[in-house]
């Protein structure tokens, strides 16, 4: 079926306005894909610095005085500057307020309650309003007031005691994973919210944090744990990629690089890989004798190359692929077949690569070719709209 791709003005979210007072990561990225989706975003920001990501470089990268951080999560948003202690910016930022469908903040619990702009006032200021907040561990409770950070959040969770072999340490995911599904998890919150509006007419409150998000990325290991004996399950002593995941699963060194092997029954494998020691096992030994049997297939995978091993079993339908890495992965024609990479462009003319948002919508991807914001550069703008220059 052809579909016809939808055009830049026929986004699903234009005419909603949301304002952003989030720094760092997961506020500032759910508002982005909101901004990928069409809605009118405002980053409000401090007149000195502005959100504090613009300085936090990762990988010592900059673009035009600004982190590469902040621009890959900020992009296609207009910047007003304003001080939240200042009470004429005060006052401006709640004209904003009035005219906004979405707020979201990621202040610890009680700072916007104590500048005046927690969820109570607000909602009488704009009943129609959807009030989004982000915190590290909820808004009560002994941990409340911790840095909601995304390492901290991974070491609190457990989730670093499933990656790695069983002889390593807690091995933490190599990127802010909770950021992003907490940032995902609002805005899912907050199109729900936006659909409840439209038939009640009222606004409402959606909180998300990171650590009830990590605990949902992990509800299959949970889920067992905690219908079991409630004891810490073991990763495997070499080729751990599940720690309740059964042989053969998991990555094994070829000859000349990785593969991974998913779910495959071991009498299969053994016919496969011509190795008669694995078919001696049964079935139901594939958890429970895992460190028996990894490194029979080791030994027997490292026998030959990737390439090899793939003309042999993807053929044979089994569950595997090569191990690639960043140089591969550019390179290869199923990275260019998604169309994930986009140039986006600021207001100085600076460009920068970035992926895309991973949506496609009416058969189309959802190009966002503006580049973040300069500290309070549409300040005047925002102004005029509201009267108050």
């Amino acid at each position: 079926m052809s579909v016809t791709p939808s055009s830049p003005t026929d986004l699903p979210l234009e005419g909603v306005r949301v304002l952003d007072f989030a720094q760092f990561l997961a506020g500032p990225y759910a508002a982005m894909r909101l901004a990928d989706l069409g809605a009118d975003v405002i980053k409000v920001e401090r007149p000195q610095g502005g959100d504090l990501c613009r300085s936090l470089a990762v990988n010592d990268q900059w673009l035009d005085g600004d982190s590469l951080l902040f621009h890959s999560i900020n992009r296609n948003k207009r910047s007003f500057a304003a001080n939240l202690k200042d009470a004429g910016d005060l006052k401006s930022v709640k004209a904003l307020i009035a005219s906004a469908d979405v707020m979201i903040h990621n202040f610890r619990p009680g700072v916007m309650e104590r500048i005046g702009l927690g969820y109570d006032v607000v909602s009488e200021l704009n009943p129609r309003l959807v009030y989004a907040s982000v915190t590290g561990y909820g808004t009560t409770g002994p941990w409340r007031d911790k840095p909601g950070q995304d390492l901290l959040a991974q070491s609190l969770s457990g989730i670093t005691w499933l990656q790695g072999n069983d002889a390593d340490g807690p091995v933490p995911v190599g990127f802010a994973l909770y950021d992003i599904a907490t940032a995902l998890n609002l805005v899912q919150g907050i199109l729900a919210c936006l659909l409840r509006r439209g038939r009640t007419g009222k606004g409402g409150l959606i909180e998300v944090d990171l650590l009830s998000s990590g605990m949902d990325l992990q509800f299959e290991q949970l889920t067992c744990f905690f219908n079991g004996e409630r004891t810490q399950p073991r990763r495997t002593e070499i080729s751990n990629a599940n720690v309740y995941g059964a042989a053969p699963y998991g990555i094994y060194a070829t000859k000349d690089g990785h593969l991974a092997v998913a779910m495959t029954p071991l009498k299969r494998l053994a016919e496969l890989f011509a190795l008669p020691a694995l078919g001696a096992f049964d079935q139901s030994d594939a958890l429970k004798r895992a460190n028996e049997i990894k490194p029979l297939l080791q030994a027997r995978i490292s026998e030959r190359t990737t390439a090899e091993w793939l003309a042999i079993l993807e053929p044979a339908d089994v569950w595997c692929a090569e191990v690639l890495d960043w140089p591969r992965l550019a390179e290869s024609e199923g990275f260019a077949e998604l169309d994930m990479l986009q140039t986006v462009r600021n207001g100085a003319g600076s460009e920068m690569k970035m992926v895309q948002c991973p949506m496609r919508l009416d058969g189309s991807r959802l190009p966002s070719p503006l580049g973040a914001p300069a500290l309070g550069a549409d300040s005047d703008t925002l102004l005029n709209e509201l009267g108050l220059a």
